[in-house]
């Protein structure tokens, strides 16, 4: 695969020739020179959030990054001063990174395979993206409205609505991933559609299969597949839960559990259940966690009347980090945890590797989706209330 490294000259832009070692990466970036001097920090995401690989600073405009790399994974680039991460594919390579200062989402990444797709693909839900954008800020009053009245005509006629825009996204991302079986961003969608109901192990062992060998060897792609056997259905009649397995899968009952209050008082999930309930792993020191708070106690707020319940589970080992996190964020649903950190055995037991993680059940306790967020939550939960 060629690579070519873009050298930014003063009038020209100025393609080099130069190919980059194997196992290698080079990154050329560059943003507004507004904002030399300041930080721009190479992060991959974990267990415990973000984690930072690499600091630089801004000089002319411009920054680097160079790095050994064995395979492809996301990595993200953030700037001081410049809300929001832009996302981007760490290979082997000669990756361009030019950031948009004034919105980080609109920044570009080209120079290698992964990149070129991943921004192929962006360009595709372009215009769907601003088609919901504009959705949610057209209807958004009626919508609350409705909520206050109880108005489900209204309600299922705008859930349809939304609900075109959606099918008309997975319609893209479903073609995509058809004809693109080399992507690294097709195992990303492929893993995304795991937070959507109906989606059947045998439709997901087929797309997997049809990938490229080299994909699917890859570290997200042993996840995927791992994930995928998950979702396989029992032979006739219960099966026991094998140790390490979890069944909170979407499509099946959530697993019950309970454990103890910030009160010290024991609390289940049955306790919790409302007609839409939202178990969300989270913990004190969880920045991503504490960044998506704001977002779903407006939800809450908004829909807790209408029939939304939320379960928070904790994975801190600190009862007064963790008391002091859900007063500082105005967390006024229900909360329990074991505290012991990532040891939590309800952690374990919903097979949670990252956090935050969601996992929402209509009002039969069935997992209907999996880690969403902000307006796609809130959708979700719009649907399920209507219904």
């Amino acid at each position: 695969m060629k690579k070519f490294l873009l050298i930014i000259a003063a009038s020209a832009f100025v393609v080099s020739c130069n190919k980059v070692a194997d196992d290698k990466f080079e990154i050329a970036g560059t943003v507004d020179p507004s904002l030399n001097g300041k930080n721009v920090i190479l992060e991959k995401e974990g267990a415990m959030g973000y984690t930072p690989v690499d600091t630089v600073k801004v000089e002319n405009g411009k920054f680097a990054f160079k790095g050994d790399v064995k395979e492809p994974s996301l990595h993200f680039i953030s700037l001081d001063g410049v809300q929001g991460k832009a996302e981007f594919i760490l290979e082997e390579g000669a990756i361009d990174i030019a950031v948009d200062k004034d919105s980080i989402f609109k920044t570009k990444r080209t120079g290698t395979y992964n990149n070129d797709k991943l921004s192929e693909y962006y360009e595709k839900v372009s215009g769907p993206r601003k088609k919901i954008m504009a959705f949610q800020k057209q209807h958004q009053t009626e919508m609350m409205a409705a909520y206050q009245k109880q108005d489900t005509v209204v309600m299922n006629r705008l859930n349809k609505e939304y609900e075109v825009i959606g099918k008309e996204m997975r319609g893209i991302a479903d073609d995509f991933i058809v004809k693109n079986p080399k992507a690294y961003i097709t195992l990303l969608l492929l893993k995304q559609s795991f937070s959507m109901e109906g989606v059947t192990h045998e439709e997901m062992k087929k797309k997997f299969d049809a990938l490229d060998a080299e994909v699917k060897n890859t570290k997200a792609g042993k996840d995927l597949l791992e994930l995928i056997e998950k979702s396989k259905a029992p032979a006739a009649g219960p099966q026991p839960q094998l140790p390490g397995k979890s069944n909170a899968e979407v499509g099946n009952t959530a697993p019950a559990f309970s454990a103890n209050t910030p009160a010290g008082k024991t609390f289940s999930l049955k306790e919790a259940m409302g007609k839409v309930t939202i178990i969300d792993f989270w913990a004190s020191w969880c920045k991503p966690c504490r960044m998506e708070n704001p977002n779903v106690v407006a939800m809450y707020n908004e829909l807790h009347s209408k029939g939304l319940n939320i379960i928070g589970v904790s994975l801190d080992d600190d009862a007064k980090k963790w008391n002091t996190a859900i007063a500082a964020d105005k967390l006024t649903w229900n909360h329990v945890s074991n505290l012991k950190g990532w040891e939590e055995p309800i952690a374990a037991q919903y097979g949670v590797e990252s956090i935050p993680a969601t996992f929402i059940l209509d009002a039969n306790g069935k997992i209907v989706a999996k880690d969403l967020r902000g307006a796609e939550l809130k959708a979700k939960v719009a649907e399920l209330l209507a219904k």
